[in-house]
């Protein structure tokens, strides 16, 4: 390991790549900590209290409880990216830019960029419209409530989604790893040590006890190695290709096959399952009423409710995405285009049943291991009596699945140098 490290290190255009990252990271830390103007801290932490924007203070590295510039996170950003590939399956003109290679692309990518811009000014506008209401014994989170302050902390939160936006992309551009899951990544990433202090903190005065402290490392190992498991695990069609004499010489005859991953939808359904989560909750949030108050209690975090709902949509939405991404239908006209077949199947349409059954039985696998992974905490608030653990599920699948993907980066780096890599 510290071999492959030192070998990294002597290749010039890898460490221009990771010390250009590292500076992006250092400055997306320093933007979290600049506050918006114009905010009542001691009211906006009142409000903020309890654990229904836990996920997101935890995704944007603790900028949402303080309500820095870059508070909303790069959010709004994956949303639009969603929607964007929501609507090239159902827009034509977006279905052919699609299939144009780079050009199309370029286009499609713009467009994703106003749609964050629109997406994160309408958020911003309804998140200090709200902030503006007296909540907190008649006082508000804003010092000057009006449209004025309204716009001022729209456009600056705004603002803040369009940089960390440009930033990511720097980093895929000229960093290693891709540069928006690196962001999440070190929000997640950066507020361990915090957590880590207030455990021991807690320990020390006997709020909680050392085998509650290593039960939860324990639990919190397996859980890694099951994320490991489940991210890299994958069920191999084979693939046959016929052999074709073309002139003098011979095309086909090898044998390969046709990688479905278990987990083919990665982390997307759990934040759609917590997306539509949330909008009630949020909503209600805002209304002084005894309905909109049961409503708020009923989906809170660790509730019996909240829990099955969740689960639920996070299977669902696994079956929705795979089914967006991934067609059996066109993998199997284009086996049957270049001369491959699986063994036993006729091509087309026989072929493409197969594919989709096959896909629908790992689909189920995927969704209930993501809904298990993300109701982890509730579990694991029970068995280890640590209260407000956030680190765990859908934190754990992004932090592992980011470090997977950055790992196999800097193998590429490596093996096209001849150096041996990090994983064996």
């Amino acid at each position: 390991m510290l071999e492959s490290i030192k070998n990294a290190w002597k290749l010039g255009d890898l460490r221009r790549k990771v010390l250009f990252t590292l500076a992006m990271l250092l400055v997306f830390r320093v933007g979290a900590h600049v506050p918006v103007p114009g905010i009542n801290h001691d009211v906006l932490s009142e409000l903020l209290k309890g654990q229904l924007f836990g996920f997101f203070d935890i995704v944007s590295g603790g900028a949402f409880r303080r309500l820095s510039v870059f508070a909303m996170g790069i959010m709004p950003y994956i949303n639009a990216s969603i929607i964007m590939q929501l609507l090239t399956i159902v827009i034509p003109r977006l279905e052919q830019l699609a299939k144009e290679g780079e050009t199309g692309r370029k286009v499609i990518v713009q467009y994703t960029r106003y749609g964050t811009v629109i997406l994160g000014f309408i958020q911003a506008l309804g998140m200090a419209v709200a902030l503006g209401r007296p909540m907190v014994n008649g006082k508000s989170a804003l010092v000057h409530p009006g449209w004025g302050s309204y716009l001022l902390v729209a456009l600056t939160l705004t603002a803040g989604t369009a940089f960390l936006m440009w930033l990511g992309e720097m980093i895929t551009e000229k960093g290693i790893g891709n540069g928006i899951s690196l962001l999440i990544f070190a929000g997640i990433v950066s507020r361990l040590p915090g957590g880590a202090v207030k455990i021991l903190q807690e320990a020390r005065v006997g709020a909680i006890s050392i085998t509650s402290i290593i039960l939860l490392v324990v639990l919190g190992l397996l859980v890694i190695a099951a994320v490991v498991a489940m991210q890299e695990a994958e069920r191999r069609i084979p693939v046959q290709y016929a052999k074709r004499v073309v002139g003098r010489r011979v095309y086909g005859g090898q044998s390969t096959h046709i990688p479905l991953r278990v987990n083919m939808a990665g982390v997307i359904p759990v934040i759609f399952a917590m997306s539509i989560l949330m909008f009630p909750v949020q909503i209600a949030q805002w209304i002084n009423h005894p309905w909109a108050q049961a409503i708020t209690n009923s989906l809170q975090f660790g509730t019996a409710l909240n829990t099955i709902l969740y689960a639920l949509l996070i299977i669902f939405f696994t079956y929705f995405y795979t089914a967006v991404i991934f067609n059996p239908m066109d993998v199997a006209d284009n086996l049957k285009k270049y001369g491959g077949f699986i063994p036993g199947l006729r091509p087309g349409r026989p072929t493409g049943e197969y594919i989709n059954r096959v896909l629908t039985r790992l689909t189920l696998v995927g969704g209930i291991f993501l809904a298990i992974i993300a109701i982890l905490p509730n579990f694991m608030i029970a068995v280890t009596k640590i209260p407000n653990l956030y680190f765990g599920g859908t934190t754990l699948l992004i932090v592992v699945g980011v470090a997977l993907e950055t790992m196999k980066q800097f193998e590429a780096h490596l093996l096209m140098r001849h150096y041996q890599g990090f994983m064996k």
